[in-house]
């Protein structure tokens, strides 16, 4: 799995987003994340045949949405998202939240392994406990848990827990959804003066030195271009040290955990064509 890849959460042109999933490969991505519920898988797999790479290249992730749990109606969700890709399989495959019948979800996914369909399976959102409890039942200990992780919210005991478990952290929101205080830290512009590159390169650096998968979403060609370019620099131990200490452990999606159940039980969008 690569450890930076394009995010389309909430690109809903799909124009916008076959040509941001093509920019970002022709730019040398191999990771595009997307998921049934942002409504773009469609457009994604434009992107990817358009883009000219070879499809054992890239690496496809997309997710499974809590309305279509338990065993059954996830093994629907699967052919759906695999026919709306068009990419013959799904490299990981996400169960997206940690509600409903994720457990007769996850025996589900464990068969499109088995059947060739998915290559790797994992979670989206879900805490110790939540993983602690798919733990007792999984067959495949997920490849993948995909969080909200950013210097503000930096997940210190789930990264942890996740490190002990084999599981490998992943970031979604990695720049603290463009938050202008976060990248205008201290720490963020002497990095960035020191390092010739911006704030948001220092960050994404940070994420990768951690040993976080992040997945940054943009549409801008040059902005991909330029989130791309962080492979030729190390932070010292000391600067990454520098980084965890401004942790304020403060999610930037503040979604109150009732109401994400809530929503977790409104059907997908359908997809955008």
């Amino acid at each position: 799995m690569p450890s930076l890849g394009l995010g389309v959460y909430l690109v809903s042109d799909v124009t916008e987003c076959e040509r941001s999933v093509e920019a970002a490969l022709r730019t040398g991505y191999r990771l595009i994340d997307t998921a049934a519920v942002y409504g773009n898988e469609r457009a994604v797999g434009r992107g990817i045949t358009a883009s000219g790479v070879d499809r054992n290249e890239i690496f496809v992730t997309t997710k499974v949405w809590p309305s279509d749990y338990g065993y059954q109606r996830t093994k629907k969700s699967i052919a759906r998202s695999l026919e709306r890709l068009g990419t013959g399989y799904i490299d990981l495959l996400l169960l997206h939240q940690p509600y409903a019948d994720y457990r007769g979800s996850w025996s589900a996914l464990e068969d499109a392994v088995t059947g060739g369909q998915v290559r790797s399976i994992g979670v989206s959102n879900f805490r110790i406990q939540d993983l602690e409890k798919l733990l007792t039942v999984a067959k495949i200990t997920p490849a993948v848990n995909q969080v909200e992780r950013h210097p503000y919210f930096q997940q210190k005991d789930l990264a942890a827990f996740l490190a002990r478990s084999e599981i490998v952290p992943e970031a979604w929101y990695p720049l603290g959804h463009g938050s202008k205080e976060l990248l205008g830290e201290t720490v963020f512009t002497e990095l960035a003066k020191k390092y010739g590159k911006s704030a948001v390169q220092i960050i994404l650096r940070w994420h990768i030195q951690s040993g976080f998968v992040a997945i940054p979403k943009s549409t801008n060609p040059r902005h991909i271009e330029q989130n791309f370019d962080i492979f030729d620099l190390t932070l010292t131990d000391a600067e990454m040290e520098a980084i965890a200490a401004i942790d304020r452990n403060r999610p930037s999606f503040r979604v109150p955990r009732w109401l994400l159940g809530a929503v977790s039980r409104v059907p997908a969008v359908r997809d955008l064509r």
